[in-house]
């Protein structure tokens, strides 16, 4: 019996611009390795697994489309009889996908019944040959973010192209220069044909297309085989020695007889060839020796395969899904995936199938398409799943984690909890990020007085400054021609909480009593989360750029507690000062007159001056200087500011706007330093995070709380995040390592402490490198001196 369906009208071969989910299934981790395969739906392109759960079935009953491709591949064996070569980032090696597996495909039909459709009928062949060619969910998606950084440039936009003239360029033609008829660039100036360089996966060439562009000056060229109907190419220009983009390309092309709309993408596009390459690099251990260390499998120890750059994310989520909050929101492997036709975009479904991923044990085995030999005799590690769906989810939209770049992972985490809050609950299943909730409180106190106000902020995580204690330098003249490496002596978390807590004195007037002696001010804990988030701040501000300090922090595995860090709130022998009095006290700000002379003689205006002094520290001459020259721009430059700082009652908190300080926070920086710069700064968010900078150690206004107040007033009682019984007893439980010496360059990792099965349950640290998982020995205590951010576990 024939399938009906072959000639629907509904069937399309993919665009280029179209997802293709053929690599894994959209609501889990099975893939086209298992031995059934994965079903890809021929009128959407979603992938669904054909094994126990049956995700394809599953799709096909809530969207109604028949016809699907089940594609099943088979890993070659290769066996190791010979010692690892080293690989080489320019190494050109043409290994394609045909040489590493074996691929199988059919066409099914659910409505028909029909397991085997014969698949040269109606429009199959195109779709079928358009599914294969495709890239996978995952390439595509690193090839746009990789393209969305591409610009176009003068010589792009200002192209003064030859006599119009149509080239054979629909059969590719030839080099003008040699016989080769691929890899072949186009000069958009002149309509020269020439081949490009040898490329990565054996593609030929003989570079005379550069050879051309150094004998005419002509800079901008086309890929050829690049070129699709949506109209999009690999476009380089010679004179910036760079990918560009030409926003009028069709038209370019047009001049030399080439229809975009007719074209046929024929080979792989730079992006793609570079993504290949990069994912061949294999990161090393940050051990010494990571090869004797042991890999441990089953539930909770499956590893995340790095995606290119995405480390930080990895190692967060590790940290994350160890948590009990998050496996009891996410990890429901009895229940159905949630309704969506559209599973690969939709949050919910993407954490779920991350949740499995990690928990279930399922994909945490042995890669057994390497066999141990001689040279190997350890046992290998995992092949590590790869989140490229939730990484899209997380990143859309996102100027930073769209990108194929590395990242800050505290600042993940903050972005990443921002959505999991704002994303629906059901009253079943609370929002896990309630778990890190807590209530920092402010005091403030008259010096003269002894008048307290006490207002509070909830805060989901807290970024501590470590204390710099510099050891004195060798004077020992360098032998390599380098700097010596600075050397700290070792903090503990003790040391970098009591800075946290401190008091300090601000120099306020005060509205009651009228003097400007100014307030002392302390900041602690009301509440304490279950789950206590903290970033460790290990920079220091060198010429207004933050620069990492390798300062150790000591952190042991025994419970400590955290009362003494509480806020005992008003006491009996207090007084509060009154609202308007609290509306009225005025921050003072006295710019440093002998600073201020100099701006002036160089030219600056006595207003600017004060607001770039207020900017950058009140101190250094330069630094206020190079503030107004990066603000010249600004409308309000030379509009007097209220350098007072003075609020109205009504005011104080409506002035600032919380999206400005959501976006502070995602820098990793706090909601009290954000809201107080930003009220420094006029709202502006680029000129509050230079004030941030250049007040380090002001922890930031807590604003008025003016829901409990008003609990207050009308006697009832707000219900806050976190607990405030006592005692707080946490121990660690994980972290995020970096290694490298800046937070947006290096390799990010996690040590989590869990127990281990085949040891009997016996607690260990258990390190995440990417996708390999093992029992870390003996390099956790230093590792933990030099975490990035941890995570404490209330007991």
């Amino acid at each position: 019996m024939a399938c009906k369906h072959v000639d629907a009208d509904e069937l399309r071969t993919p665009t280029t611009a179209q997802s293709v989910y053929r690599e894994d299934c959209t609501q889990c981790f099975d893939s086209i390795d298992d031995p059934t395969g994965l079903n890809v739906c021929l009128y959407c392109f979603n992938g669904g697994c054909t094994g126990e759960r049956d995700h394809a079935l599953l799709h096909n009953k809530t969207s109604n489309h028949p016809l699907v491709l089940n594609i099943q591949r088979t890993r070659k064996k290769v066996k190791r009889d010979e010692p690892p070569q080293k690989i080489k980032k320019l190494a050109i090696e043409p290994e394609t996908e045909a040489d590493r597996y074996d691929t199988t495909t059919r066409v099914e039909c659910y409505e028909c019944g029909i397991k085997e459709v014969d698949r040269s009928h109606g429009k199959l062949p195109a779709i079928i040959d358009g599914v294969l060619k495709a890239n996978t969910f995952a390439r595509q998606a690193e090839v746009q973010a990789w393209e969305q950084e591409m610009t176009p440039c003068e010589h792009t936009l200002c192209m003064e192209q030859g006599t119009a003239r149509k080239i054979d360029s629909q059969d590719l033609g030839h080099c003008s220069m040699c016989d080769l008829k691929e890899n072949l660039w186009l000069c958009l100036e002149c309509g020269n044909l020439g081949c490009g360089r040898s490329q990565f996966g054996g593609m030929g060439g003989n570079s005379h297309g550069l050879k051309h562009t150094e004998l005419t000056s002509h800079a901008v060229a086309v890929k050829l085989g690049s070129i699709t109907p949506e109209g999009t190419a690999d476009i380089y220009c010679y004179a910036c020695n760079e990918e560009r983009t030409d926003p009028e390309l069709p038209q370019h092309l047009t001049h030399w007889g080439i229809n975009i709309a007719e074209r046929e993408k024929t080979e792989k596009s730079l992006t793609e060839q570079q993504i290949e390459e990069n994912l061949r690099w294999d990161f090393a251990m940050v051990t010494e020796d990571g090869k004797k260390l042991q890999p441990v499998f089953g539930k909770g120890f499956t590893g995340l395969k790095n995606l290119g750059n995405s480390c930080y994310m990895a190692s967060i989520l590790q940290c994350l899904f160890s948590i009990s909050t998050f496996q009891n929101r996410y990890f429901h492997p009895q229940d159905p995936p949630p309704i969506s036709h559209a599973p690969a975009e939709d949050l919910e479904t993407q954490l779920r199938k991350l949740a499995d991923g990690l928990l279930s044990g399922r994909y945490s085995q042995p890669d057994t398409d390497v066999i141990a030999s001689e040279y190997s005799p350890e046992i290998p590690n995992q092949k590590g799943l790869a989140p490229a769906m939730l990484k899209h989810l997380i990143g859309r939209g996102h100027e930073e984690f769209s990108t194929m770049r590395q990242q800050d992972a505290f600042e993940l985490l903050l972005h990443l909890l921002k959505l999991i809050t704002r994303s629906s609950h059901t009253a079943s299943l609370q929002d896990p990020v309630s778990s890190f909730r807590f209530v920092m409180e402010q005091r403030l106190q008259c010096i003269s007085c002894k008048k307290v106000r006490y207002s509070t902020d909830e805060q989901d995580n807290i970024s501590i400054p470590v204390p710099v204690k510099r050891r004195p330098a060798v004077a020992e003249a360098p032998t390599d021609g380098k700097m010596p490496k600075e050397d700290f002596e070792p903090v503990t978390i003790k040391e970098c909480l009591d800075s946290f807590t401190a008091t300090e004195v601000v120099e306020l007037t005060c509205g009651s009593c009228g003097s400007k002696d100014g307030f002392t001010k302390r900041t602690m804990f009301k509440t304490f989360p279950d789950t206590l988030a903290v970033n460790a701040r290990r920079f220091e501000i060198v010429n207004w750029v933050p620069t990492k300090l390798d300062i150790p922090v000591v952190v042991g595995d025994q419970p400590f507690d955290l009362d003494a860090y509480r806020s005992l709130g008003l006491q009996d022998n207090e007084e509060l000062l009154s609202e308007e009095a609290a509306s009225s006290s005025t921050l003072k700000f006295i710019p440093n007159e002998a600073v201020l002379a100099q701006l002036q003689l160089m030219g600056v205006s006595r207003v600017s001056g004060e607001k770039a002094l207020h900017a950058t520290g009140n101190s250094d001459a330069e630094a206020a200087a190079n503030w107004v020259f990066a603000h010249m721009d600004d409308p309000d430059l030379e509009t007097p500011m209220d350098l007072g700082g003075a609020h109205s009652a009504s005011g104080a908190s409506a002035s600032v706007d919380p999206e400005s300080i959501a976006a502070i926070q995602t820098m990793g920086l706090s909601a009290p330093q954000a809201r107080k710069a930003l009220k420094e700064t006029g709202g502006d968010v680029s000129r509050a995070v230079d004030w941030i900078f250049s007040h380090p150690d002001d922890p930031g206004d807590f604003g008025d709380d003016d829901a409990a107040m008003e609990a207050s007033a009308t006697g009832s009682e707000k219900v806050m995040a976190g607990h405030a019984d006592l005692p707080a007893t946490f121990r660690l439980q994980s972290i995020v390592c970096h290694k490298g010496a800046s937070i947006h360059a290096g390799h990010y990792v996690a040590f989590i402490r869990k127990q281990i099965p085949a040891e009997g349950g016996k607690e260990s640290w258990v390190l995440f490198n990417d996708e390999k998982v093992v029992k870390a020995e003996g390099d956790v205590d230093e590792m933990k001196k030099f975490a990035y951010v941890y995570f404490f576990k209330r007991l």
